[in-house]
């Protein structure tokens, strides 16, 4: 007999201990753990929350879009910095879901993902990239540009051209940055409101190349990263692996294909 961790089967969220779902339990389960998968896969996907409920810890939040913990704080909270006339507050471009707490939703998510297109190329200062989505939001009357699908249309073009003339980005730069946020843009699903649904992050690369086998929806696994195809948390390839097992037993045990579980460890270890 054999007890395997539920990563996301056995969590549950707790008030008297941090925001995010905690592990509770463990299961027994015979020498072939076929059963085991499809017990994880199903109670994954019944598990979720709301797209704007305070659900991602700032760290771990900064390690699902793959930008640096300090990094992420500066988007969510701001910073202060020194000028010749004295201290000022930089304003933040993400408005977090539950500021006292620092946990973040998955709109945040998708607001950080959005955003570290736009800060992988030209390490912009964010002063210009607050001016230019202050621009676009008073332009095309939306709320919050970055979680806008008008991003991927006139909307974009409209925010690109305003940002690309406060930094002098030259041509062929506006042409890569589009290029850029174009491949990030498609990495996000939409619901019919036109509101983000799903986030499938790079697992690879960032140029949308790579295959959407990893997904994060709120409404699956409380959220967390998981193998689309199979709900099963990412999290757990690494843990077995981890543990001694081998790659080959891993697939066998879920179903996976070895691109499935390929994908779930490089998006841990780059995460």
């Amino acid at each position: 007999m054999s007890r395997i961790p539920l990563l996301h089967a056995a969590r549950r969220f707790s008030d008297e201990t941090s925001p995010e779902a905690q592990l509770r339990g463990t299961i027994v389960t015979t020498p072939s753990l076929s059963h085991t998968a499809r017990f994880v896969n199903s109670a994954a996907r019944s598990t979720g929350s709301a797209p704007n409920q305070p659900a991602y810890p700032l760290a771990e939040a900064a390690r699902f879009v793959r930008v640096a913990p300090a990094t992420l704080r500066t988007w969510v909270f701001g910073r202060s910095y020194v000028t010749k006339s004295g201290p000022r507050k930089f304003t933040p471009l993400i408005r977090p879901a539950d500021a006292r707490r620092h946990v973040l939703s998955f709109n945040n998510l998708v607001e950080a993902h959005v955003l570290r297109s736009l800060r992988t190329m030209h390490g912009t200062p964010l002063t210009q990239i607050r001016k230019a989505i202050s621009y676009a939001e008073r332009e095309l009357e939306v709320e919050r540009l970055l979680l806008s699908r008008e991003l991927s249309t006139n909307g974009g073009d409209l925010f690109l051209d305003y940002y690309g003339q406060l930094i002098n980005l030259s041509k062929s730069g506006q042409l890569a940055m589009k290029r850029l946020l174009a491949a990030h843009l498609r990495r996000v699903e939409w619901d019919s409101s036109n509101l983000p649904r799903r986030l499938f992050p790079f697992t690879r690369s960032d140029d949308g190349a790579d295959e959407r086998l990893i997904v994060i929806d709120p409404q699956v696994g409380f959220g967390r990263p998981i193998i689309q195809r199979l709900g099963i948390a990412t999290r757990v390839v690494v843990e077995r692996l981890d543990a001694g097992e081998s790659l080959d037993e891993i697939v066998q045990d879920y179903g996976m294909t070895e691109d499935e579980a390929t994908g779930a460890l490089l998006y841990e270890q780059a995460a």
